[in-house]
């Protein structure tokens, strides 16, 4: 009998826990401080306007239109969401990052693929790691990883030569290829290690690419374990302990991806020596080695110094961050030039006034036209269209532009409770149209000839726009993906001419983090980008 009256005492134990929660879920939302913000109709008690965001970057627009430029819609259960394109609130955001801080589940997921690295961490643990991350991403060691760009470019560009000359077929699906071409550069530039994706008949044959593809994809899978790890924490211990079909191979790519992990970290250490005191690393450039430098250099008290673990974990996070985002920006790049002829001539015509196939960082920032192509891609095309952040503390969001409330005053601010989650439309503040007027979805790099004086309120860490976001956790390596974009272009543009392989109106974007292109024709295909190449001849 013992064991019915504990079984008894454990439902009811769990029943009354379940009953506390949802009365403090419906209390927390009935007193929110949003309710006083107009928004769009709950749609659904359970998927709120979820359902409705299929298209989202058109409905924020008209959502925008009917009730400002802050406002709030329903998530999943009615749950309120916070929606905001006033410069002076996202600011604050931005600036606040000990409040403002990425939502607990997601970290705790993506924690399995990049342990607690610099896209992970939050508060003073995040502070850390980009004091010491810093230097390893300024001008200088940028100008040094130049070469790495061209050098890969180049590669890609031969390879693309040959393609479209076989068999008389100029299709190539560029998406695919500039996949590798990243992936090869983040191995060089990032940790010194040789993925070879180009050459590669496979490129996942490599087995730390292909111990990561394993992770990514196990991490990206919805499933009843992901949604109860998600929706109820406190059930993860037990969860951990469920058997699942993918634990086995999960296990194995993590055993893969720290082993490789600690043998490029113990190189890295091997190159690093001391001088009259002074840390030298006199023969390596990587990002992973100059980590080590600064992590070791005797300036930095032993308190405040990264961990190897902490070290280790910015290996996938480099993977992450410095591989899909640039392929597919450069790819959305190739695309808008398709579409305009004439800007694709005028870029041309501009590189071809070079002397040189390998220039250098500075000599790629001599060209304006390009860096305005560059600048008009990331604005219109940003790889990444939106982010979340939660509140972990009450505070107070300052608005620039005031917004009527349902009562009809008029509010200069909104409070904003613990707990609160927040949308961060990158995309739709790149392209709203109070700042970038009535043709800012259009594709227009002379529009960076005079910047609207509007536009210096967009509070982003480069280029009047929140492509590499702002603040603190702005993007630690935003020149490392600018740099690597025009070379990509610099190498490419002057060797190819690029037209669609299908119509205009076959492609669509598809979001899944990383925002990329599909073809509504074949869906089923994953993510491509098919364009026409015919080499240029040069007098």
């Amino acid at each position: 009998m013992a064991w019915k009256e504990l079984l008894s005492s454990f439902l009811a134990t769990t029943v009354a826990y379940v009953a506390v929660k949802i009365f403090r879920f419906i209390y927390t939302e009935w007193t929110s401080p949003l309710h006083a913000l107009s928004g769009p109709p709950n749609k659904s008690l359970i998927y709120g306007n979820v359902k409705e965001l299929s298209d989202a970057e058109e409905l924020y627009e008209k959502w925008t239109e009917k009730y400002g430029t802050t406002f709030k819609f329903k998530a999943f259960l009615g749950v309120n969401r916070l929606y905001t394109t006033d410069p002076k609130a996202l600011s604050h955001i931005f600036m606040n990052s000990m409040i403002y801080q990425k939502p607990e589940p997601a970290r705790y997921h993506l924690s399995f693929l990049l342990g607690n690295g610099i896209l992970i961490a939050e508060g003073e643990k995040h502070r850390q790691q980009r004091r010491i991350m810093n230097p390893a991403f300024g001008p200088a060691q940028t100008r040094e990883l130049t070469e790495i760009f061209i050098e890969k470019s180049i590669e890609l560009r031969d390879i693309w030569l040959t393609e479209s000359q076989k068999d008389g077929n100029s299709r190539i699906d560029v998406l695919s290829w500039l996949s590798r071409m990243t992936l090869d550069v983040i191995g060089l530039a990032g940790f010194n290690y040789k993925f070879d994706a180009l050459a590669a008949s496979d490129p996942e044959k490599n087995e730390l690419n292909q111990a990561f593809s394993v992770l990514f994809r196990s991490r990206s899978r919805i499933t009843l374990r992901t949604i109860l790890d998600t929706m109820v924490p406190w059930l993860r211990p037990i969860i951990k302990r469920i058997p699942d079909e993918v634990d086995a191979e999960h296990k194995i790519a993590t055993e893969t991806m720290a082993r490789v992990g600690a043998e490029l970290l113990q190189e890295s250490k091997a190159g690093v020596y001391l001088e009259n005191g002074r840390v030298v690393t006199p023969w390596k450039r990587d990002l992973l080695s100059l980590l080590v430098r600064a992590n070791m250099a005797t300036d930095v008290p032993p308190s405040q110094r990264m961990t190897d673990d902490d070290v280790l974990s910015q290996v996938p996070t480099f993977l992450v961050a410095g591989h899909e985002t640039t392929s597919t920006a450069t790819t959305w790049a190739l695309y808008a030039l398709s579409l305009r002829p004439d800007v694709q001539t005028k870029l041309r015509d501009e590189l071809l006034t070079m002397g040189t196939d390998n220039p250098t960082m500075d000599e790629l920032n001599t060209l304006p036209y390009l860096d305005m192509v560059v600048r008009e891609t990331l604005r219109l095309h940003a790889p990444i269209p939106a982010t979340v952040r939660v509140a972990v503390a009450d505070d107070v969001l300052p608005l620039s532009i005031p917004v009527t409330a349902r009562d009809g005053s008029v509010l200069q601010e909104i409070r904003v409770r613990k707990g609160q989650t927040m949308d961060i439309p990158i995309l739709a503040m790149n392209t709203v149209t109070s700042i970038w007027g009535k043709d800012a979805k259009e594709f227009k790099p002379e529009r960076w000839e005079k910047v609207p004086d509007a536009a210096a309120a967009i509070p982003g860490v480069w280029g009047n726009m929140l492509t590499f976001l702002g603040g603190p956790r702005a993007c630690i390596g935003y020149r490392f993906s600018l740099v690597e974009t025009k070379a990509l272009l610099f190498t490419l543009v002057r060797a190819f001419e690029f037209e669609l392989a299908v119509p205009a109106e076959d492609i669509s974007k598809k979001s899944d983090v990383v925002r990329r292109p599909v073809l509504k024709s074949d869906p089923g295909a994953g993510n491509q980008m098919p364009l026409r190449l015919t080499p240029v001849i040069r007098n």
